[in-house]
């Protein structure tokens, strides 16, 4: 009941709940990063929620497994700098002052609260004109909770949007004997996630896992290749031949602005060259930098640049901007 009120609140304020997500904006996709996490703390069950009701193409999951190798949604390896599990499990730091999800069973992490992301250290939140850091009472969640989530919401609202999930530091998890990228697949192919047909994109930092994934365990998803660093986006050649798109930095595709237009790299052109599509990350309307509002900065990226999507913590606002240049 409690999710069901949420929901139709939420519709009511975004759209529609019977209308088909993408016979509304254009071809270009809107990817709720962490879910709506630019108005309730990320990953969490409610932001997946919302992001869904306003009407996005993919909502992303990172993932990370727990002690007893359940994936769990969460941006980092890290508990400490988005839950309490510093006052509630202050034995289990590690050596290096921070605490691992790795280290803690599925029961323990339900335990924790969940909170707007903050500085451990400092205890400041990051972004401190969002959702009140310490409020509220949110949870951590599987993967499986959060797809029936989703596969429940398109059914009963009749629509059709797609995950997005992250394999989350696969070097560190396979250095502590687990086998987070072969959890995932099992558990994505159980859902009926399997071909590029099932609206289903994988993504990863680590190229030669993101290789593996298609070479040696065979997936047929459609597979995205994060870049974080910019020699990376020197080795487009080999990133096409197992991955279906990019996934770069946003400022990797801006140059320089000349007479207040923005001039652009070659890397989108040479990716929709090698049939790559590009998603670049992450648009947040708190946090502009170059750009004068964000709607420069959808319109530069977006519409100068030719992308095909992005990631962004502001979904309803990206949507509404795609919808007004159909």
């Amino acid at each position: 009941m409690k999710w069901k009120i949420i929901y139709l609140t939420l519709t009511i304020i975004f759209g529609c709940s019977k209308s088909k997500v993408m016979n509304q904006k254009s071809s270009k996709i809107v990817i709720a990063h962490r879910g709506a996490s630019g108005y309730l703390p990320e990953h969490t069950l409610e932001a997946k929620s919302m992001a869904h009701a306003m009407n996005v193409d993919f909502i992303e999951q990172d993932l990370v497994l727990s002690k007893d190798d359940i994936p769990i949604v969460i941006h980092d390896i890290y508990l400490d700098d988005v839950t309490n599990v510093s006052e509630i499990f202050p034995d289990k730091m590690r050596n290096d002052d921070r605490f691992y999800v790795i280290d803690f069973t599925f029961k323990e992490l339900k335990t924790l609260q969940v909170s707007e992301r903050f500085d451990p250290k400092t205890g400041k939140q990051i972004y401190p004109n969002r959702f009140p850091k310490e409020k509220g009472s949110f949870r951590l969640h599987s993967l499986q909770e959060e797809i029936e989530l989703i596969q429940g919401l398109n059914k009963s609202t009749n629509k059709n949007i797609g995950i997005y999930p992250e394999i989350k530091a696969p070097e560190f998890h396979q250095k502590e004997g687990k086998k987070l990228t072969e959890i995932v697949l099992k558990i994505l192919s159980d859902y009926g996630y399997k071909t590029k047909k099932d609206n289903c994109i994988l993504q990863c930092f680590d190229a030669k896992e993101l290789e593996r994934i298609r070479k040696e365990l065979h997936s047929e998803l459609f597979l995205v290749q994060l870049i974080e660093f910019p020699e990376e986006t020197n080795q487009l050649d080999y990133f096409a031949t197992f991955a279906d798109g990019i996934g770069p930095w946003y400022k990797q595709i801006l140059d320089k602005k000349l007479d207040k237009k923005w001039m652009f790299t070659s890397l989108v052109s040479d990716a929709h060259k090698l049939g790559l599509q590009v998603h670049p990350y992450t648009f947040r309307a708190d946090q502009l930098n170059e750009f004068i509002s964000f709607e420069e900065m959808l319109e530069t990226l977006l519409i100068e640049a030719n992308v095909d999507g992005a990631f962004t913590d502001f979904p309803d606002l990206m949507v509404s901007f795609l919808n007004k240049k159909q």
